[in-house]
């Protein structure tokens, strides 16, 4: 059980922080804006939760709780010992990753197969989910190259991965499946 009966600790103060093992980076590390970045990520998914209901709603929920297990895992730095007094660390599962191809099938099977590049847009739950999937992706980027130089579990980069997807197949059914995306015009304004 997380407590939190003080918010601010000062420890930070000279632009470090703690990660989930107890050690202490710069808060510009490439590891803190990672998961930084899937913080931010969460937080887009809540401003899209403000416009969505049922099914995709709930889903959105699952994926915020994911987006919490993921920056656990990423916050604490994969060791050979990873089992301390017990407790071994959260770590990103194939199973989170499998559950959204899944999810992402399904709503894809909705949906006419695209036949144009669409932009970011539609109605108001579109048009959060296509931020929703940049940021996704910006996290993605960022996590690929903290694990170009340091250990990262393989199953956060494919949950990212297949999250910003999930987040573009969800917009195209948010846009009356598909029916009201904004098709880009190659040259239009030439």
């Amino acid at each position: 059980m997380v407590i939190l009966n003080r918010i601010y600790t000062r420890t930070g103060d000279s632009g470090d922080t703690a990660l989930g093992d107890g050690s202490r980076v710069a808060k510009n590390d490439p590891r803190v804006a990672a998961y930084g970045t899937v913080d931010e990520t969460n937080a887009t998914v809540g401003l899209a939760r403000l416009h969505a209901s049922g099914e995709i709603d709930e889903r959105l929920a699952a994926i915020q709780n994911d987006l919490f297990d993921l920056g656990a895992d990423l916050c604490r730095p994969e060791t050979d010992r990873e089992t301390e007094a017990g407790h071994p660390p959260l770590r990103m599962s194939d199973s989170q990753v499998e559950r959204l191809e899944s999810e992402i099938d399904g709503m894809n099977e909705r949906l006419e197969p695209l036949r144009s590049f669409i932009l970011p847009g539609g109605n108001a739950l579109a048009a959060h989910l296509h931020l929703c999937r940049t940021v996704a992706r910006r996290a993605e980027r960022l996590t690929v190259d903290l694990a170009a130089g340091r250990q990262v579990n393989p199953a956060a980069v494919r949950y990212l991965n297949r999250l910003s997807d999930w987040f573009f197949v969800a917009a195209r059914l948010a846009n009356n499946g598909g029916a009201d995306d904004v098709l880009w015009v190659p040259g239009a304004n030439r």
